[in-house]
């Protein structure tokens, strides 16, 4: 009988924990009454997805497109992006950039419950271990804004290095982890005294992503602009252990352990694939998954066995199984796709289709690629989605393998070949320290992109997209059409 009160006594007392989120119930084998969020940007929506059925159950619509959403009467939220949930897993907590805003959703019923005003582009949002708290980092400034989710405002400010890029959190409540997105340095925080206790170099600027593992000792985060991603250790002294050449575009990271082993997942958008590395001393890279255009979000399952990713210019996520490494399911969702989580039991009864409304025109969009010109021995490339803004397009170009730190222009053209005819300059841009860049435009883009067989006698003759360098008519770049 001691035994079994001794037994009692230290469930109880001991942490729950799941894969990322590190205070859920381990092991919770995969149901209809999980769900996946996508924040979609361009849409201005949340995706809700049933794993189960790895179908779409709908959207839950927090503004409208652009350029209705620039209208100054304009109430809505705009450029829909980071999500975190709460430790109940009862809410979400959606960042809007482009409206300070952070907006509390009920995951049973999908209504809006409050928003939260913060400071300039705040990024990524996520609750305490204890779920009292829900700190957001203002990445267009030097903090995290600490918010009552029952109160719905803020109650305090951490201060940390300009541009926090993401937080989360040790399973035992005493550090907050804080990246920074625009200078070279990760943050921890002690959470009694919500100070900052030390402040770890970064390989490079840029870090828009952590994971922590569920046994707290591991931090892993992803440097976008070097295409690297670092492990830290989450004790003091908090010291790097490892620094992988992960690739080009390195978005977000997700820690998975099941039946195989521990794992980190790593999107890399500009090589459009996941990469899978044991996690150790020093950690292996045993797989790549080829995923579509531009993967960006990812989270696991709550048992392990499932990998969902975001694909940015596909407007679709995946479903990757986690013990063979293969892909199950492809699901068309919102337009861009940005973070993306995965929570277990979000809806304990009940079909949890309430208020979600049919993708409609935000399903609308063309998926184009660029490639290097024929004989030119590049392997530069790039994806393109054209996402239906309503009268106009939003046109975004993730690329790859040019020259780092260069500047290079976006053409529209009518010809795929020289001499390019009509050159129409859309973009200047400049690569990052991996030769990479996502680059964005608005216009009439989509039906003049799109194949001649899709288009009625009024549309304009088509056109095409090319790349090159800023002092320089030689292509880099050309359309492919099939």
């Amino acid at each position: 009988m001691r035994t079994i009160l001794w037994f009692l006594l230290l469930c109880l007392s001991t942490p729950a924990i799941a894969q990322q989120a590190p205070w859920a119930r381990p092991n919770i084998p995969l149901s209809s009454h999980d769900r996946v969020y996508t924040g979609d940007q361009t849409s201005n929506t949340v995706s809700v997805i049933n794993p189960a059925s790895n179908k779409l159950l709908g959207v839950i619509r927090l503004g409208d497109r652009v350029p209705g959403a620039l209208s100054p009467l304009y109430t809505g939220q705009l450029l829909v992006h980071g999500i975190g949930f709460s430790p109940d897993h009862r809410t979400i907590a959606v960042v809007s950039i482009g409206s300070n805003s952070v907006t509390f959703i009920d995951t049973t019923t999908n209504k809006i419950k409050g928003v939260v005003y913060v400071g300039r582009s705040p990024h990524e949002a996520f609750f305490t271990p204890d779920g009292k708290e829900l700190w957001a980092v203002v990445r267009g400034e030097d903090y995290v804004s600490v918010i009552d989710p029952v109160k719905m405002k803020e109650i305090r400010r951490v201060q940390t290095a300009n541009g926090p890029g993401m937080v989360l959190f040790r399973p035992d409540g005493q550090y907050a982890f804080v990246p920074s997105s625009f200078t070279p340095e990760l943050d921890v925080v002690d959470m009694k005294s919500y100070q900052v206790t030390a402040r770890v170099p970064q390989a490079s600027p840029f870090s828009p992503n952590l994971a922590v593992s569920r046994d707290g000792t591991e931090v892993w985060f992803t440097l976008k602009d070097s295409g690297k991603t670092q492990v830290m250790s989450a004790q003091p002294p908090f010291r790097i252990l490892s620094t992988l050449d992960t690739g080009p575009i390195t978005n977000h990271v997700t820690l998975v352990e099941n039946a195989n082993g521990k794992f980190a997942y790593v999107t890399v958008g500009g090589e459009n694939a996941v990469k899978v590395y044991r996690r150790g001393e020093k950690p292996e890279l045993i797989s790549t998954i080829a995923t579509g255009d531009l993967p960006h979000g990812i989270w696991g399952s709550g048992d392990g066995t499932r990998v969902y990713v975001g694909l940015e210019n596909q407007d679709a996520v995946i479903a990757i199984d986690s013990l063979a490494n293969k892909i199950l399911a492809t699901i068309p969702i919102g337009q861009q796709p940005q973070a993306l989580v995965y929570v277990p039991e979000a809806v304990p009864t009940g079909d949890g289709t309430s208020n979600l409304t049919p993708l409609a025109d935000a399903g609308k969009a063309a998926h184009l690629l660029l490639t290097a010109a024929e004989g030119s021995g590049s392997s530069a490339h790039a994806t393109v989605s054209v996402n239906s803004l309503g009268s106009i397009d939003l046109l975004q170009m993730a690329v790859s393998d040019l020259k780092p730190g260069q500047m290079y222009r976006l053409w529209l053209t009518t010809s795929q070949a020289p001499p390019y005819r009509q050159k129409q300059e859309l973009a200047t841009f400049k690569t990052n320290l991996a030769g990479a860049q996502i680059v964005q435009t608005v216009g009439p883009f989509r039906q003049v992109l799109t194949s001649e067989s899709e288009k009625s006698a009024e549309v304009p003759q088509q056109r095409f997209l090319l790349v090159t360098a800023a002092d320089s008519g030689t292509p880099e770049l050309i359309e492919r059409v099939p």
